[in-house]
């Protein structure tokens, strides 16, 4: 079961490597206002990610104490409150954004693309907050093989080459790659629910 939720996070962060490479052909600013503005998002999604692990708790719970819609219930809750909770940080942090990152930068490039980032993210916040509580609570189920398979389907089957495409070949630079860490894989995380 450990391997499955190795295999999780080991196909998300390994998309990074990725995803850093082909920034990192539109200069040292993009990469600089992408890192910047992912620890930033990090940093504000760190609560919805306490959401999602509840839900693995609980899963594991009521069906340990044989009640199974309990636990779907309590699943379906947790999205809904997630999702309110993440639709509020992703209006926030769409607004916000400028002033978060010229209170760590003064690089005007590197803000810019920062706030690019930020705010094509933030609109991806809603799936997101849906695809953390679904990967938890399919965790807790005991579960780890369909998030592992829907993770490389996510990151390596559609993210990747997509934001490669848009990145490199359709002339979209970096804004062909910023749309793809959050908001693509989440989607398709929502639909497969």
């Amino acid at each position: 079961m450990s391997l499955g939720g190795v295999g999780q996070f080991l196909l998300a962060t390994t998309s990074w490597v990725i995803l850093y490479r082909i920034m990192n052909e539109f200069g040292d600013h993009i990469v600089a206002g992408y890192t910047i503005a992912i620890r930033i998002i990090v940093f504000f999604i760190l609560p919805a990610w306490g959401l999602s692990n509840a839900a693995s708790t609980l899963v594991g719970q009521n069906l340990g104490a044989r009640q199974p819609e309990r636990a779907e219930r309590s699943v379906w809750v947790l999205s809904v409150i997630n999702m309110i909770f993440l639709s509020l940080i992703g209006f926030f942090t769409y607004f916000g954004a400028g002033s978060i990152l010229r209170a760590i930068s003064n690089e005007k490039e590197v803000i810019e693309a920062g706030i690019l980032c930020i705010r094509i993210l933030s609109f991806g916040f809603i799936f997101y907050a849906l695809g953390m509580v679904m990967s938890q609570a399919l965790n807790g189920a005991g579960d780890t093989i369909t998030p592992t398979f829907l993770n490389f389907i996510c990151f390596w089957i559609i993210e990747i080459p997509l934001a490669y495409y848009l990145s490199m070949i359709s002339g979209f630079d970096e804004k062909g790659d910023f749309p793809f860490r959050l908001l693509l894989p989440n989607q398709y995380w929502a639909f497969w629910v």
